[in-house]
């Protein structure tokens, strides 16, 4: 192991492996090539791992693949046989398994009537429009991690967030968990699109790149709670802005739209996930988003 290598931190360690397993989830793991990418003896690795990251490896694959999965039934037309390929099932059957295991329903199924579809037609308007809520948003301060490429794939930053926050003792300090998103995925490409995760808290630790001082200043928000996998959100967004928004007879503020996480995928079925998002509206105190190096 070279000088350079020794001077890695655990956190930078674990940040190549969570990228490697992100790249290469159609593939199989062994605990040696994950050790190798960590640069830690395979002796110690999965023990350090499991220690940090909260969950083991074998937990951490399932868990993505499964959330990829998803977002390939929701968000693309590839058959079953294809996502099962493309996240490292192995076969159909042990996809339809897994995936029934976890999600309630077998992967066909789950894409005709998901928690998704329930925002797909004009009918569900009248008895949606209760759910969502005005509020006066009160002025949060955090740290937070650029991201750019998939939604779907910002757990990365959070990770990173996390075992950043871990490092410091600053975990019960945490007072909320947000992602904010800069661009349209449908206008976008995928590759360019811009968000961050953000622990908000009060701190004076000292940040260096990639780490920033995020503030969201607060105002009035339109607010939208959504149960159930985070792939499916995509169309909860359609609606919002494609039919409560113009119904509302409110504008948007000059503020990009954020999330706020209410539980956490490690512990939490993805059926039972809940995320509130927030949609900034014009008010006498308008929301706006600040961010500082």
């Amino acid at each position: 192991m070279t000088r350079a290598y020794d001077a890695m931190t655990y956190t930078e360690r674990l940040d190549r492996v969570a990228a490697y397993i992100e790249a290469h989830l159609a593939e199989n793991f062994d605990l040696m090539t994950l050790a190798d990418v960590a640069h830690l003896s395979p002796y110690h690795f999965h023990r350090i791992y499991h220690a940090i990251s909260g969950e083991t490896v074998a937990a951490t694959v399932k868990r993505l693949r499964l959330h990829r999965a998803a977002g390939y039934l929701v968000q693309t037309s590839m058959s079953i046989a294809q996502i099962a390929k493309h996240t490292g099932h192995g076969s159909v059957q042990a996809f339809t398994r897994v995936f029934k295991t976890e999600y309630g329903l077998p992967p066909a199924h789950y894409r005709e009537v998901g928690s998704h579809t329930r925002f797909q037609t004009t009918t569900n308007l009248e008895c949606l429009n209760h759910e969502v809520r005005l509020l006066e948003v009160k002025p949060m301060v955090g740290v937070s991690v650029p991201h750019r490429g998939s939604y779907l794939m910002i757990g990365r930053a959070f990770n990173k967030l996390y075992r950043w926050a871990q490092a410091r003792d600053t975990l019960k300090h945490i007072t909320g968990v947000v992602g904010i998103y800069d661009d349209d995925p449908f206008a976008i490409p995928e590759k360019q699109l811009r968000s961050r995760a953000c622990l908000m808290f009060e701190t004076n630790v000292k940040l260096e790149p990639p780490f920033s001082k995020v503030e969201i200043q607060g105002g009035l928000c339109a607010v939208l709670r959504h149960q159930g996998p985070y792939a499916d959100m995509r169309l909860a967004y359609q609606w919002l802005y494609g039919q409560w928004l113009p119904q509302s007879g409110r504008q948007v503020a000059n503020a990009p739209v954020f999330e706020v996480y209410l539980n956490h995928p490690r512990d939490t079925a993805p059926a039972d996930l809940l995320v509130d998002i927030y949609l900034p509206l014009e008010s006498q105190h308008s929301t706006a988003l600040k961010v500082e190096n």
